[in-house]
C-alpha cells in the first residue's frame, strides 16, 4: 500500500533508495557558521535533505522557571533547566533560515522543516520549504497538523507515543484538510532510545492499517536499526546530525557524526537493494557456478562389464557428471565401455 512521493526532485517509496533526512536541531550551538557547516558536512556525507525547527521559546512554553515548566527528571538529558531555557538554547533563529535553505539548495540536498506553531508555518511558507515535518510531541495538535496540511506540501508526522486511535484522528486531520502526500514515521520519544524499546515490526503494520509511506525517526547510536527499519518496508529515515558530538549542545550525545552519517546512506541503500524480490532458482550471474555443485564421478579406472559400487564412484565436485540425486539409481549398473579415473559419469556410458 501507499504511493511514491515526490519531494522537490527526490522520489519516495518502496521503488526508491530511502530518503535520508540529517536533522540539525540545535547542534548549531548558536552559531550560523557551524549551521552552514552541518549542511556541508550532511551534503557530503550523501543525506538527501537537511531538516531545522522553527519556533521560538515564546512559541512553545511560558517563561517560569518551576513546577511543570522546570525539568527535574534526572535521567534526562536537559535536567536543571526551565522548558524556556531549553527551547531558547536550541532554537534557529528564523533570520538564519534563508541562508540555511539557500546553502541547501547550492549544495543539492532539500532543507525544510519543523513548525510549531501558525506563525511558523505561515514563515515557512515564505521560505517556499518543499515539505513540512510534524515532531512527534505536537502529532495530537489537530488545528497544527490541519494548517500545515492545507498547504497542499507532502507531511511527514513522527508517531512516537501515540496510540492507534490518535494516529487515526491525526491522519484523518491531514488528509482532511488537504494532505494527499503523507509519511509516518516511526518513533520513540526519548533521547536517546534503546533497541529493545523500537518496535520496528510497527512499520509494516502501520503502512497497512493507514495506506501510506512509512518510515523511522531513529534516535537510537549507530545504524543497526535503521538497517532492520529498510527490511521492514522504511523509505524514509531520520536521525539527528552534528559535526562531533564531543562539540556538545542540546543534542549531541544522541546525534550522527558525519562519517556515521555517510555509512547510513550508504548501507540503508545496500540494504534496499538486497531486498529485492521473492527469486529462486539461479540468478542469470549465478549460473557460471552450477558447475561447483557436486555430481557424480567415476574414481577408480573401470573396463567394459565393470559394475559400480560406492568404491569406484563418488558424489563430488565440479558438477559435470549425473545428479547426486541419481546415485542410488546407478549402483549396480555396468559400464559399457573403458572409463578413466575422473570421469564425470553419464547415461551414456552405462547400459
Amino acid at each position: 500500500m501507499g504511493r511514491e512521493i515526490k519531494i522537490a526532485d527526490k522520489l519516495i517509496g518502496r521503488n526508491y533508495a530511502p530518503f535520508i533526512i540529517a536533522e540539525m536541531s540545535g547542534n548549531h550551538n548558536h552559531s550560523l557558521e557551524r549551521a552552514l557547516e552541518i549542511v556541508s558536512a550532511a551534503a557530503k556525507a550523501g543525506a538527501h535533505a537537511l531538516k531545522i525547527q522553527t519556533y521560538t521559546a515564546d512559541t512553545m512554553t511560558l517563561d517560569l522557571n518551576e513546577g511543570e515548566f522546570f525539568i527535574s527528571d534526572p535521567n534526562s538529558l536537559w535536567k536543571g533547566k526551565s522548558l524556556y531555557e531549553l527551547y531558547q538554547e536550541a532554537h534557529t533563529p528564523w533570520e538564519w533560515h534563508k541562508p540555511i535553505f539557500d546553502r541547501c539548495r547550492e549544495l543539492g540536498i532539500i532543507g525544510f522543516s519543523t513548525p510549531f506553531d501558525d506563525t511558523a508555518v505561515d514563515f515557512l511558507e515564505t521560505m517556499e520549504v518543499p515539505c513540512y515535518k510534524i515532531a512527534s510531541f505536537e502529532n495530537t495538535d489537530i488545528p497544527l497538523i490541519r494548517k500545515v496540511a492545507t498547504t497542499g506540501k507532502p507531511l511527514i508526522i513522527s508517531t512516537g507515543m501515540a496510540t492507534v486511535a490518535e494516529l487515526d484522528e491525526t491522519v484523518r486531520a491531514a488528509r482532511g484538510a488537504g494532505c494527499k502526500d503523507l509519511i509516518l514515521l516511526k518513533c520513540t520519544s526519548t533521547y536517546p532510545a534503546t533497541a529493545e524499546n523500537t518496535n520496528l515490526q510497527t512499520i509494516p503494520h502501520m503502512r497497512e492499517l493507514f495506506g501510506c509511506e512509512v518510515g523511522l525517526s531513529d534516535h537510537t547510536m549507530g545504524i543497526g536499526v535503521s538497517l532492520a527499519s529498510v527490511a521492514l518496508g522504511a523509505t524514509v529515515i531520520e536521525k539527528h546530525f552534528t559535526l562531533n558530538r564531543s562539540d556538545g549542545g542540546v543534542d549531541s550525545t544522541f546525534s550522527m557524526e558525519p562519517h556515521e552519517m555517510s555509512q547510513l546512506v550508504q548501507e540503508t541503500e545496500r540494504a534496499w537493494q538486497a531486498l529485492g524480490r521473492v527469486s529462486y532458482g539461479p540468478m542469470e550471474k549465478e549460473k557460471k557456478s552450477l558447475i561447483f555443485r557436486r555430481s557424480i564421478y567415476v574414481v577408480e579406472d573401470l573396463h567394459t562389464g565393470d559394475q559400480l559400487n560406492n568404491k569406484n564412484i563418488r558424489s563430488i565436485r565440479p558438477g559435470y557428471g549425473l545428479s547426486p540425486k541419481y546415485m542410488d539409481t546407478v549402483l549396480g549398473m555396468k559400464c559399457n565401455r573403458d572409463v578413466k579415473r575422473g570421469e564425470p559419469l553419464s547415461w551414456e556410458m552405462l547400459g
